[in-house]
């Protein structure tokens, strides 16, 4: 059987990558304008070779011409002392030179210029990484293998394909994870391309080689039979192949002599094979969360949509709101979200992101049990934090979300901005911290989260909604808009409900920017209740 596959090589050393490039739209960026440069020294190399190999065709077709004439007539031709004394300077002196100019090496600038940029590469945590997000999309949003590959995405400018070999490229990640489900779709998807007439480095029959065996692990032993035939049949040396059709056809006989001393009507059983699909998982609410981030699911009926309304809100006669209030719309009762329209202008989202994109590191989360901050597979984004002293419009910024919440911003914590990477996340999650986690937010002495401020600073072309799995509730991004919800009721009991999670990117670049606000400071602001859950 196959055991290690080797991801495609890179040119760069671990030690000197530029980690988690995956993790984010805005860093990728780079990536394309680093490439373009490459392409350009590439055309520049190619140009001197060029001009390198036009002086050699130069200097064999005179020399091509002088030896024909001379070769009819040696000893007339070096009977004429200038064509003697010439012979004796090209042979001597020409001919190293040309040696001089065939041994030059053009490729110095190119070279150089690509070990510069090398240390800016992706390596082969990106590489997977964003293999592993077209597989997360792809059951996020029931895409079939086929669309992907066509690149028939919602909402794409540039549209763009899977060749064979990055197909296979998908189903190796996915092989190298155990993930024999996702192996089975990708090799499957190359084979037919390949039977299409793509033309490939990859051949049938190291997909096949895959395919059946991830096909058996499944459980699918009739197929894998079938598979394994047919890649002997373009291979019959294959000497794991023949191996495996050995065993294969073993356990087959073996399991048809345990059904015929069960029942003799059970002589000509197949093996049947174990239901095929996405391994089960961590995330018991799975199945809710990407039916809502396709936004199938959502739980809000006739009666209660009736109840939510637009409004201009003043922030409680507040003097900067009174003669512009900002727009007010209800996204949802139980818990209340409430989406404030062109309440962040495209100048401060620019100059929030410019502040932002030079210290953009990968995302964490606070580890419940030792409290240390830790990358995590369910968040796929990188985050930075800005402080209001550093810059007025982050100053601006936080006033506005205390004016209109009326809540005290002193004791949050700092802006979070946040910009998500290929297939980008972060699974279900609360903001606050549970009953088990009392020394969640100890060190910074401010209590519990009490509420959430989340301005969407980009449009989406396609996924990327805030959603609430407890309550069937989805939140879709639109630039400058920005939502809130309490994540602690009045009386300082966490709200479950507020459960929430960011969907997969599918198509576009999201960014965010987020304030948690802390207990402490609103004693007075919002006065704690006697019932527990008001």
């Amino acid at each position: 059987m196959m055991r290690c596959i080797l991801i495609v090589g890179i040119l760069l050393p671990h030690s000197l990558a530029h980690p988690g490039f995956f993790t984010s739209i805005g860093q990728m960026t780079d990536l394309i304008h680093t490439e373009k440069d490459l392409v350009t020294s590439l055309k520049d190399y190619i140009k001197a070779e060029e001009d390198k190999l036009e002086q050699i065709k130069k200097w064999a077709e005179k020399l091509d011409r002088l030896t024909s004439t001379a070769t009819k007539d040696p000893e007339g031709f070096v009977g004429h002392p200038v064509n003697a004394f010439k012979l004796m300077k090209r042979l001597n002196t020409e001919w190293s030179e040309l040696e001089n100019l065939v041994l030059k090496d053009m490729s110095d600038g190119f070279i150089s210029n690509l070990t510069i940029q090398r240390q800016y590469f992706p390596n082969d945590e990106d590489q997977v990484g964003a293999a592993k997000a077209l597989l997360r999309l792809q059951d996020t949003y029931n895409l079939d293998t086929d669309t992907i590959s066509k690149g028939n995405l919602p909402g794409v400018k540039h549209k763009s394909f899977l060749t064979v070999e990055d197909c296979f490229e998908l189903g190796k990640v996915a092989y190298t994870e155990a993930d024999y489900y996702h192996t089975e779709l990708w090799m499957e998807q190359a084979l037919r391309q390949l039977d299409e007439g793509e033309v490939s480095t990859t051949d049938k029959v190291s997909v096949l080689d895959y395919l059946s065996y991830a096909v058996y692990q499944q459980g699918d032993l009739d197929k894998a039979l079938l598979l394994t035939k047919k890649l002997l049949e373009l291979d019959p040396e294959h000497q794991r192949a023949n191996g495996n059709l050995k065993y294969f056809e073993y356990i087959m006989a073996k399991e048809k002599d345990a059904n015929k001393s069960t029942s003799d009507d059970q002589s000509d059983q197949k093996t049947t094979p174990k239901k095929k699909g996405v391994a089960v998982d961590y995330l018991p609410e799975r199945q809710k969360y990407e039916m809502l981030c396709r936004g199938e699911g959502i739980k809000m009926t006739p009666r209660r949509q009736k109840k939510l309304f637009c409004r201009y809100h003043d922030g409680n006669r507040n003097p900067k709101f009174i003669l512009a209030p900002a727009k007010q719309e209800d996204e949802w009762d139980k818990p209340r979200i409430i989406r404030f329209h062109d309440i962040i202008s495209d100048a401060e989202i620019e100059i929030v992101k410019d502040l932002a994109k030079p210290r953009l590191r990968r995302a964490t989360i606070s580890n419940p049990i030792t409290g240390d901050l830790e990358t995590v597979h369910y968040r796929i984004s990188k985050s930075a934090w800005l402080s209001g002293y550093e810059n007025p419009v982050v100053s601006r910024i936080n006033m506005r979300i205390q004016d209109l919440t009326g809540l005290d911003v002193s004791t949050a914590e700092e802006l979070q901005v946040a910009n998500y990477g290929v297939g980008g996340q972060y699974e279900p999650h609360f903001d606050f911290a549970r009953k088990d986690e009392p020394d969640a937010f100890k060190e910074l002495g401010t209590g519990n989260r009490i509420a959430t401020w989340l301005f969407y600073m980009s449009d989406v072309s396609a996924g990327g909604a805030t959603v609430f799995p407890e309550v069937g509730a989805s939140v879709w991004p639109k630039k400058g808009t920005a939502v809130f919800w309490y994540n602690l009721f009045a009386s300082g009991e966490g709200d479950y409900s507020t459960r929430h999670a960011a969907c997969p990117v599918l198509v576009g670049n999201k960014w965010v920017s987020n304030k948690w606000l802390h207990e402490r400071g609103q004693e007075f602001r919002r006065p704690c209740t006697l019932s527990e859950l008001e």
